[in-house]
């Protein structure tokens, strides 16, 4: 019963979702796929799902983490694809694409240079980091960083358990994809593989235009999933690398050196904390 329930709240979320096929079977001409109808512009009310109110007094624990999502990891690839944008339909981007997309026309004016928001970027400095021009034999040459230069994303959240659900929620306050240094693109006799956070989104200020991007579905291409959901229902793979502690919020790498399995076990024994920090909220 429950698992039908899901079902058909996963469907009710969908069935509104755009993509470049709307209008695709009554279209007369080719302008007139993906342009909706003044009905169904009245009739659309598709937006992100808004987040309830937590009053402080509600979170009897909280952790904050950062973790890191390989887009090398299959789980990932719909964070990454597409690359290659000629063959793809306009509403089908990158995650790097549609994060760009919006600060550049301004519905994202929350980029930051680090993930504790003390420093906010202009279009101006995080175009420094993605556009590198570079003179050679007299020539200019351009060089950018693009999607398939990002290696992952770096993504910051809070672990709380709300007293007045009685359970324990997550919520993803900040976002940064990791890419290359564009300095050494292209550059002769430099192999940087290094990623680097390129910038800090804050995330709440980002979630329509995560929500009107959509990732392919490959079981229903009829109905597309949105950024927006995927992030919010944590459907990737990552790994803790570092959490709020004492000694700064030191990352893992800083006191587990030289040994990425033991760096890997330790991940885990911070992930294996928040989960058993639950059931220990019902013990008396």
């Amino acid at each position: 019963m429950n698992r039908n329930f899901l079902i058909l709240f996963f469907a009710f979320l969908t069935s509104g979702f755009l993509n470049a096929q709307v209008n695709l079977l009554n279209a007369k001409s080719v302008n007139q796929i993906g342009v909706e109808s003044a009905e169904q512009l009245l009739a659309d009310n598709d937006g992100p799902i808004p987040y309830g109110y937590v009053d402080d007094r509600d979170v009897m624990w909280s952790k904050v983490v950062w973790e890191f999502v390989d887009l090398n990891q299959k789980i990932n690839l719909p964070y990454y694809f597409p690359i290659d944008t000629t063959n793809t339909a306009s509403a089908r981007r990158s995650l790097f694409d549609t994060l760009i997309r919006g600060i550049r026309e301004g519905e994202i004016k929350e980029a930051y240079s680090d993930s504790y928001f003390t420093s906010k970027m202009t279009q101006e400095e995080i175009n420094s980091r993605l556009v590198n021009v570079r003179k050679q034999n007299g020539y200019e040459d351009t060089y950018r960083v693009q999607s398939q230069d990002i290696g992952g994303y770096m993504l910051k959240g809070m672990w709380y358990f709300d007293k007045r659900q009685g359970e324990m929620k997550y919520r993803l306050l900040a976002m940064a994809p990791m890419g290359k240094d564009v300095q050494t693109i292209g550059a002769e006799g430099i192999e940087d593989e290094t990623l680097y956070e390129l910038f800090w989104i804050f995330f709440p200020t980002a979630r329509q235009t995560l929500h009107d991007s959509k990732v392919f579905n490959p079981d229903n291409a009829s109905h597309p999933i949105s950024y927006d959901h995927l992030l919010n229902a944590r459907r990737f793979s990552s790994v803790i690398v570092r959490e709020e502690n004492i000694y700064g919020n030191r990352a893992i790498s800083d006191y587990v050196r030289g040994n990425s399995l033991f760096q890997l076990l330790e991940a885990d024994k911070i992930k294996e904390d928040i989960r058993n920090k639950e059931i220990d909220m019902w013990n008396y």
